[in-house]
Order: structure tokens, then sequence, then C-alpha cells
């Protein structure tokens, strides 16, 4: 059976370290023109042609779209699915990349330095940690984007009129003592919702206790510790608002520890409707925003940048709509 070819290969037949391969097939910085002709002809003689790395040397297009997620959560795994249907008609493969628990915030450039150049054509970052991290090789749009300026292209939800909406009804039903677990500070979706939350609070003519506000960063053990701490006070709010599902799912959680049920004790609203809101025991009264279409319209984004075409939309918004669910009631004692 006959062995494909090695990068190993390829550096030992070109005399020429696997470093050198490497930077010559990507097209990076620090490799003589010589240099590089001497290892493209050995990557044809070898019919190292056949791999994904060669084949695009000759095309300058390696057919495949990076998509760089923090972590496979239910948030960014409903968003690839929509990145997936997206491209299936179209000539482009998808590779997920992730940093997983260990990511520090910037991985995104590091992982760019890495894909950019000849294994990718373009790059779909799913709520960034930095800024911008634009790479001269390859177009990158930005799903939930970073707080900061919006210097990349971007696609996201209504997250400002989604959680006034959510709170808005906590309202109608009688809740005056509303806490909200909030979000990643760096994103503009944790922003805008406590912006929403803060909103729909003014228009009600009632004040926002900074004492009824927790860090959940969108994480479930950030989430339970805050919910701890709010239904643990004398003074405890009789309604809280999450600002994504993962958090309202812990909230529920803690207080069946504290003997506090949902909704007769307590209300939950949460934000995103991820699979397991419907399936939550009650079910999760929440903010749909329509996930794999995030990852659609990024996709339509990102192929028309990479095609040099003219994008008349480069900051998309998606609308929200509030699902009612076994969640919320009115508070006990009417108040």
């Amino acid at each position: 059976m006959t062995m494909r070819p090695t990068i190993r290969d390829v550096a030992a037949a070109a005399g020429v370290s696997v470093a050198t391969v490497s930077k010559a097939v990507n097209g990076r910085y620090g490799v003589a023109s010589n240099t590089v002709e001497k290892v493209m002809r050995v990557v044809e003689e070898l019919g190292y042609e056949s791999s994904l790395i060669a084949s695009s040397m000759r095309s300058r297009r390696s057919g495949v779209i990076g998509v760089l997620v923090a972590d496979f959560e239910p948030f960014s795994t409903e968003v690839l699915k929509g990145v997936s249907a997206g491209l299936r008609d179209k000539p482009y493969e998808l590779l997920a990349y992730s940093a997983g628990h260990a990511q520090r915030e910037g991985w995104e450039r590091r992982s760019l330095s890495r894909l950019s150049g000849t294994l990718i054509d373009g790059v779909i970052m799913v709520t960034p940690s930095v800024v911008g991290a634009q790479s001269g090789d390859v177009p990158i749009v930005a799903i939930d984007p970073h707080a900061g300026p919006a210097d990349l292209p971007t696609v996201e939800s209504d997250s400002f009129g989604g959680a006034r909406d959510a709170v808005g009804y906590l309202i109608e039903l009688g809740h005056t003592r509303i806490g909200y677990i909030a979000g990643r500070p760096d994103l503009r979706s944790s922003l805008a919702r406590e912006a929403g939350y803060r909103r729909a609070l003014a228009d009600a003519g009632l004040p926002a206790d900074p004492n009824l506000i927790g860090a959940g960063r969108y994480m479930t053990d950030a989430a339970r510790e805050a919910a701890a701490t709010l239904l643990a006070r004398s003074d405890r709010p009789t309604a809280i608002f999450a600002a994504n599902d993962l958090s309202a799912l812990a909230i529920i959680a803690v207080a069946g520890e504290l003997g506090l049920r949902v909704p007769q004790d307590l209300s939950v609203v949460g934000f995103d409707d991820i699979p397991e809101a419907s399936q939550a025991n009650p079910p999760l009264t929440t903010v749909r925003q329509h996930m794999q279409a995030l990852g659609g319209r990024a996709v339509e984004t990102l192929v028309a940048l990479m095609d040099g075409e003219t994008v008349s939309e480069t900051h998309l918004r998606l609308s929200t709509r509030l699902v009612v669910r076994g969640t919320t009631a009115p508070p006990a004692g009417g108040s």
C-alpha cells in the first residue's frame, strides 16, 4: 500500500526544514522565492497536490470556510447548524475551530494565524473576545459581536428589543422587583440586554436596583452563584430575567435547591430559546432569537465578500420574539 507523502517527505526531498515547507505552502513571509519554487516543485513531483494545501496553492482558494467558536455550547451549536445549512448549495466546506474552556482573550488572532492563507477562504467568528481580528488574507464576519467599535461586518439579534419585551411582560404580570443575570460584559448583546431591562423598568416608573443585578457571563456556574446571592436576600426578587437560557436554567435549579417553586414563588425568563428551553420542567419562558438564521445570514455576507461583491448591509440585526411557557406567572400576593 502506497503511503500518501507527508510534509516531512516534502521537506526531506527539497532539502529544507518542515517549517520552511509550511511557510512556503501557506504563502508566509520569510522564504526566498527560489526556495518556494523548489518546494512547490517537490510538492508536484511527490503527488502532494492531492492535499488541501497544495490544491489551494494552485487555485488560491481552499473551498473552506472557518468558524471560530469559544466553545461548543448550545448557542454556538445552533449557529453552526445555520452555517452548515447556508453552505449546503455553495461550493464550500465547513471547518469549525474551538479553543475550548482554555481559551484566553485574543485566541481568535492566534487561530487566524494558523488557519488563514491556504487553509480557509473566509472566517465567521462567534461571540469574539476581541474588537477585531482582521487578517489581510481572508474576510471575516462576526456573529454576536464584541462591544468595541464595529470594525467587522456583523450579524446579531435585537437584544435590546427582546430584553425590553421580556421585562415588560413580567411587569404586566405584576412584578415590581425584577432581577437581572447579565451576560459577558465584553459582548454587545449583553450590554443591549441590560439596556433593554433598564428601559422596561424606566418605562414603568420602576427603579433599577443595582442589588438585583448579578454577573452570569453567559455561563452556568457564574449564573448559579449570582442567582444564589439574589435569592438569599430577605427582599429577594419575585422574577428574574436572564441574559441567556443557560443562565435561566441555572436560576431554576438554584431556586429548587432553596425550596422555591417556579413559577409560583419565582418567575424566570431566559434569552435564546435553545432546544433545552422547551424541554425544561417547567418549560422555560424565553426570548427567541433565530440562532440558525444568524449563521445563515453570516454565510451570505461572507460569501459575497469572498466573491468581491459590494455588501450593502454590513451590520445586520435580526428580530426576536417572546415565547411564553411555564416559568412565568403573577407574583404571589400580587407584588
